[in-house]
């Protein structure tokens, strides 16, 4: 095995991390605030006392509840730095509207629609709409004054420095303060403009640069702005060689392609300073969805530990009974951005001398392990103790399934897509699991096919993702053949 430094696993700035998630939080706490408080208001209004009955608390909190879900899938809460606020404004707008025609429809579905006057839901819908966009205003304006301050930016290498290119350096040099963009410095293959300076940025050199670049967390998003034009083979090549100089790392990576060529591109494009940009390894689970998806977590730690601690301590007995040794196995692996954690898993095999740190995956009829430990790996009984992972923050209920260290350094060179799966916390179970790619990876066919469910996941979670895995696993996750 083609053992690496953890460092090359270990890349993103906790500082980033938190304002990223902060300002989601931001967001949607301002909007609970909002509705919640037109609604009252409304009421106030309308009956003259602030006491709102049992079934005006109901309505509201549907209110909550839909609008959290409609902004969400929206992207009212995804980063809009450097995009229009117009635009965003104009989302908000219509994302309310639509809440506000679901709870009519629902009104009229379940016949209630007689117990709230008209004109309650009137100065509702428009005394909402009016904080929901003062609110955002607000919350908008006291962003950017961080970020003219220096709080909450982000650093950007630029690879190309050919017209476009330079084209994208000046509208960050026109862009204000506010937006909260530092380019760091730029790369180019032509040795040629190497040492050179373009709109004040200095061409440090080629794309050899790139892995120092993002191993020494120099920088959080990386922008390929490289128009295909007449070299578009070229282009495609330096692209590729670009994403695979970077497959041990999950920088953000963004294409910027020019104004012309974004209409001709399938991908969605989102605009930041009137640019095209196109995310080429983005996943939802961002911002406001970070802290949906960590109380979701916690929440089905707690009740997971409390519902099944009588059968967590039989486990515990039978283990002690069966074979000499500690009830628990402890595994260092990688967690979220490659950070490494350590994993609790009930010991399934006969206890080796501390200090075997050696790795070899368990095979069928292993003779490594125990009878109460065939039985708990069958059942996958033995991973229950990672809900202490999950309560502690450092796994989710559902995520790709951490490996070993040392199968990690191995399969990061075989796979070029295999760290992006570190963009995320590692799960107890995940989308992989219960399409039955589980067990022994001891192909790299098998293990490719293992990244290619999590990066769908990854690329595609909700949510709604989550409650299906869950269930999913409960019903047929638990006992697989390839369990051994």
């Amino acid at each position: 095995m083609n053992v690496l430094s953890d460092a090359r696993l270990h890349r993103r700035s906790p500082r980033l991390l938190d304002y990223s998630t902060a300002v989601g939080v931001l967001y949607a706490a301002t909007d609970l605030v909002a509705v919640t408080c037109a609604a009252v208001a409304a009421y106030f209004l309308v009956f003259g006392n602030l006491g709102l009955p049992t079934r005006y608390q109901v309505a509201v909190l549907v209110g909550v509840l839909l609008t959290r879900l409609i902004y969400s899938q929206a992207g009212v809460y995804e980063s809009w730095r450097g995009r229009s606020l117009f635009d965003q404004l104009r989302t908000v707008i219509l994302g309310w509207l639509g809440v506000m025609a679901i709870m009519i429809l629902l009104a009229f579905l379940f016949e209630v629609s007689e117990s709230f006057p008209r004109l309650w839901l009137f100065y509702w819908t428009f005394g909402g709409l009016a904080m929901l966009l003062l609110t955002r205003l607000v919350a908008t304006f006291f962003l950017r004054r961080a970020r003219a301050r220096g709080w909450n930016h982000k650093r950007i290498v630029i690879i190309g420095a050919g017209e476009w290119g330079s084209e994208v350096m000046r509208r960050i040099n026109a862009a204000e303060d506010w937006i909260g963009l530092d380019v760091i410095c730029v790369l180019d293959a032509d040795d040629k403009l190497h040492g050179q300076t373009i709109e004040g940025f200095n061409i440090i050199g080629g794309y050899d640069k790139l892995p120092g670049l993002t191993e020494s967390q120099a920088c959080d998003e990386v922008w390929i702005c490289m128009p295909l034009g007449g070299r578009r083979t070229q282009t495609v090549n330096d692209v590729h060689q670009i994403r695979y100089l970077l497959r041990h790392s999950t920088v953000e990576q963004r294409l910027i392609p020019d104004l012309a060529e974004a209409r001709l591109m399938n991908k969605p494009a989102a605009e930041v300073m009137g640019l095209p940009v196109i995310a080429l390894n983005s996943s939802p689970m961002r911002g406001a969805n970070r802290l949906i998806k960590d109380f979701f977590d916690r929440l089905g730690a707690i009740a997971g530990l409390v519902l099944l601690s009588p059968l967590l301590a039989l486990i515990a007995i039978a283990i002690k009974l069966d074979s000499p040794g500690p009830v628990l196995f402890k595994q260092m692996r990688h967690g979220w951005d490659g950070r490494p954690i350590r994993v609790y898993k009930f010991r399934t095999m006969f206890w080796q001398r501390e200090g075997d740190t050696r790795v070899r995956q368990a095979t069928r009829d292993d003779d490594r392990v125990t009878r109460v430990g065939r039985w708990l790996r069958r059942t996958s009984l033995d991973e229950l103790p990672q809900l202490f992972n999950v309560f502690q923050g450092k796994m989710s209920l559902v995520g790709p399934r951490p490996h070993p260290i040392q199968l990690n350094h191995y399969f990061m060179d075989q796979i070029d897509s295999f760290m992006q799966r570190h963009k995320v916390k590692p799960g107890i179970t995940g989308w992989a699991q219960v399409n039955g790619l589980r067990g022994e990876t001891d192909t790299l066919d098998k293990m490719k096919k293992r990244v290619e469910f999590d990066l769908y996941y990854i690329e595609n979670w909700s949510l709604w993702f989550d409650v299906r895995i869950v269930l999913l696993t409960m019903f047929r996750g638990f006992v697989n053949e390839n369990a051994y």
